[in-house]
């Protein structure tokens, strides 16, 4: 895409930023942040800041979390918004395969919430991802997550799962990154030590001083951000390799991710590593999606990060492009190393023995105000679903609506067979989130492993979710009865 400036004149600006950003001088000064709409110049602004981080150690990560209303730095205001321990862009919870997140959440706002770790091979009974539960205000409570010593490495999240209002929470501010590590294992020698950048995106829309949480209308004019902050820098070296880690963490809205003059190289998506990487220009991200990727830094200069014009359908809504960042490529080259082709091993189920089909059929109003799965909203004491231990499911996701969903099951991540009667590659297969076309139907199949208890699935578009689009899901063992299956226990 061709810019206002010179190609001398944007190598100019783009140095001197990355010379800025090697100094560690601090944030460059504060500017406009990027709205939705036409695109702008590309002006200074602050350094990407990677969220904190807690980590485990010795097999546990124990920590807290403290949700409140305060008036906190939200891209380039200072906006009242519901925060985990004080911050709009909350820590990473950052974890390795076969530890336990021993984690406290204490509510300090008016209405009840509790917490999601999305994506997650856990047990979805109490005290570990049970969402059904209510935390009151000013009231704790105490989770407890084992995670399987196979749990498949990358990037998760977690969120608000409260009944009927994680939309509004997790506009809010509710919402931050789980990674698991182990991704590192699978790259050549020469890039196990690269620079990694967690690209969280969340958006926001403002009402007087606060971020606005309800009413909230999906298609209204909105603030993207990385990691919080708006028009930030990240900088790379020419032939540099990066680690990205791209999460959309926000409540509805989609991505289509392009970096002009470079391409994402996949290396694994919804925390599962592909089997051979793949490579895309731009990547669309539905809501609740997440792709690691490597990026490489070409010739000096810079380019932006954007989000492209994404449209869901003549039901749904229609997203205008936006800068997210400016990614300034300068500093000593270096070589660039070899890029991996082969990756991970990956299970196929392709050949798994089918113990049932299920059909899920996502439909709404002709308003766009109430949603159904199978033609019934959401009720949390009646179970729609009933799934055995130790088996796997083909499930047929169809979507009889003029708008995509982006589908979600907790629990257990799926293989991904086909879209609109076109075989997935079998690359890059796994999924715990996918979008489903308007007027169309996915494929997919499930392995029932290690717990059971209930769940739940639903649209990740969480006014969707919240507007009766969620079902729940009840894994048994094979006597019928729903018992704990949690290793280690």
């Amino acid at each position: 895409m061709t810019r206002s400036r010179s190609t001398a004149a944007r190598l100019a600006a783009g140095l001197a930023l990355l010379i800025t950003w090697l100094a560690g001088c601090g944030h460059g000064p504060s500017v406009p942040g990027p709205q939705d709409g036409p695109a702008s110049p590309a002006a200074a602004g602050p350094r990407l800041q990677d969220p904190p981080e807690l980590v485990s150690h010795d097999g546990v990560l124990k920590t807290g979390i403290v949700v409140e209303r305060r008036k906190v730095r939200v891209g380039d205001r200072r906006l009242w918004a519901t925060t985990y321990n004080g911050m709009y862009m909350p820590p990473t919870l950052r974890v390795r395969p076969g530890d336990t997140i021993d984690l406290t959440m204490t509510n300090k706002v008016d209405e009840d919430t509790n917490l999601h770790v999305h994506g997650l091979h856990v047990s979805p009974r109490s005290p570990s991802d049970d969402i059904f539960i209510a935390i009151k205000y000013g009231s704790s409570y105490h989770y407890t997550y084992r995670l399987p010593r196979d749990i498949t490495p990358g990037t998760y999240w977690y969120h608000s799962h409260a009944d009927m209002m994680s939309a509004a929470q997790v506009a809010g501010g509710e919402s931050g990154v789980i990674v698991v590590d182990g991704l590192r294992q699978y790259l050549p020698p020469s890039l196990r030590g690269i620079t990694e950048h967690v690209i969280a995106l969340k958006d926001f829309q403002v009402e007087g001083d606060a971020v606005k949480t309800h009413p909230l209308s999906i298609g209204a004019p909105t603030n993207r951000t990385v990691n919080g902050q708006q028009n930030s820098v990240i900088g790379i070296r020419p032939g540099e390799t990066q680690l990205w880690r791209l999460a959309n963490i926000g409540a509805n809205i989609y991505y289509k991710l392009h970096l002009p003059g470079h391409r994402f190289h996949v290396i694994a998506q919804d925390g599962y590593p592909v089997r051979r990487v793949w490579a895309a220009d731009s990547l669309v991200i539905a809501a609740g999606a997440r792709y690691d990727v490597l990026v490489r830094g070409g010739s000096p200069g810079t380019t932006r990060l954007e989000t492209l014009a994404y449209d869901t359908g003549k039901a749904g809504n229609q997203f205008p492009r936006a800068d997210l960042a400016t990614l300034v490529t300068g500093g000593t080259p270096v070589r660039p190393a070899a890029l991996p082709s082969a990756f991970a091993p990956n299970e196929d189920l392709s050949r798994a023995t089918i113990a049932a089909r299920k059909t899920v059929v996502f439909t709404e109003n002709a308003a766009g105000t109430v949603f159904y799965v199978n033609g019934r909203t959401y009720d949390p004491k009646r179970n729609d679903f009933t799934s055995v231990l130790g088996t796997v499911e083909e499930w047929t996701v169809r979507n009889d609506s003029d708008e995509e969903h982006s589908f979600h099951v907790h629990t257990n991540q799926f293989q991904l067979m086909s879209t609109d009667g076109k075989p997935h590659p079998p690359s890059h297969r796994w999924f715990d989130t996918v979008n489903v076309p308007a007027r169309g139907k996915v494929v997919l199949r499930i392995p029932f492993r290690d717990f059971t208890g209930r769940t739940v699935l639903h649209c990740h578009i969480l006014n969707h979710e919240d507007m009766g689009m969620m079902a729940v899901l009840d894994i048994v063992r094979p006597s019928g009865r729903s018992r704990d299956e949690t290793r280690g226990k």
